[in-house]
């Protein structure tokens, strides 16, 4: 449930006819324009999603003989409707107010044009609305990348942020990362509130990177690009050296590239970060250069075999 003061602070709404709900009940982030029901047909009536009437429906309710209209909005208004926005800064007939606070259902006006507003609203919603997660770990935004660092306690993840901090990239969260599934597809994270830009670093403590770096150095939300996970050197584990075949995790249904890093004494966890968000933005372009080594080896195999055979 949102709340009706967050519902209209955050699409900048003004309040046309107030409900005494404390909050405001949607299932989906969808919204549905009323002109086939303002017309009687109501199969498949989304009722339960907000209501936007544009131009194109408010002038059809005005063109109704009053009679006609009242018996629409009764209708209307049988079904349990969360609120009605209404764009374009128009008025909506004062049978639609009636019948609208006798129902306690909100009536919220926009002066955006329809196709905007709905964008806008479509976009809130579906963050607001958006599947929740905890997840132990640290977030950060190395180059436009949003990289997800796991591996147990005490293996340096928050070290190694603290190095890309340094080193010029941004903290989303570290240690604890709440998760939004936005869409099939896309995965955000940021701090819980309470520990949002703070950082603990074994034998030193808490430190605020926003105080000790400064704004630039921290990000409120970032979408997860890909997951590095940090372990232990296992000296009779077999780690990828090519790259060649790419490896993925799962966080809340969403597949992820992930690397499995090796920690040691002596690496620099931090430049080898980096060079794995370049390598993903590369891979985006579409270039690989585990693909363009393989490509020159066999090039190279070729032009050898064809030789030996003009020999």
């Amino acid at each position: 449930m949102i709340s009706a003061e967050e519902f209209v602070k955050a699409l900048n709404l003004t309040v046309i006819s107030p409900s005494a709900k404390k909050g405001i009940q949607f299932s989906s982030a969808e919204l549905n324009r009323p002109g086939m029901q303002f017309a009687g047909y109501y199969e498949h009536f989304a009722y339960e999603r907000p209501q936007v009437i544009g131009k194109v429906e408010m002038s059809y309710l005005y063109e109704l003989e009053d009679s006609v209209r009242l018996e629409r909005l009764r209708k209307y208004f049988t079904y349990p409707i969360p609120c009605i926005i209404i764009c374009r800064g128009m008025h909506p007939p004062e049978e639609m107010l009636a019948l609208a606070a006798e129902n306690d259902v909100p009536v919220y006006g926009t002066d955006w044009v329809t196709t905007r507003f709905s964008l806008n609203a479509t976009n809130y919603l579906s963050y607001e609305l958006a599947p929740r997660s905890t997840v132990h770990g640290v977030l950060m935004d190395v180059y436009g990348i949003g990289v997800m660092l796991t591996g147990d306690s005490g293996v340096g993840k928050s070290e190694a942020a603290l190095e890309l901090v340094k080193r010029g990239h941004q903290l989303v969260a570290d240690d604890v990362v709440d998760l939004r599934r936005v869409n099939e597809n896309r995965l955000t994270g940021e701090a819980p509130e309470t520990i949002r830009h703070f950082m603990e670093i074994r034998g030193i403590g808490i430190i605020d990177i926003r105080a000790m770096f400064g704004i630039g150095a921290v990000l409120r939300s970032k979408s997860i690009d890909m997951v590095i996970h940090l372990e232990l050197w296992q000296e009779k584990k077999s780690y990828e050296r090519l790259g060649v075949q790419e490896t993925y995790t799962t966080l809340m249904g969403v597949k992820l590239p992930e690397i499995i890093l090796p920690v040691r004494p002596g690496r620099n966890l931090a430049v080898v970060i980096e060079v794995a968000a370049r390598n993903l933005s590369l891979k985006r372009m579409g270039y690989s250069a585990a693909q363009e080594l393989d490509r020159r080896l066999s090039d190279l195999l070729s032009q050898n075999s064809t030789s030996n055979m003009t020999e």
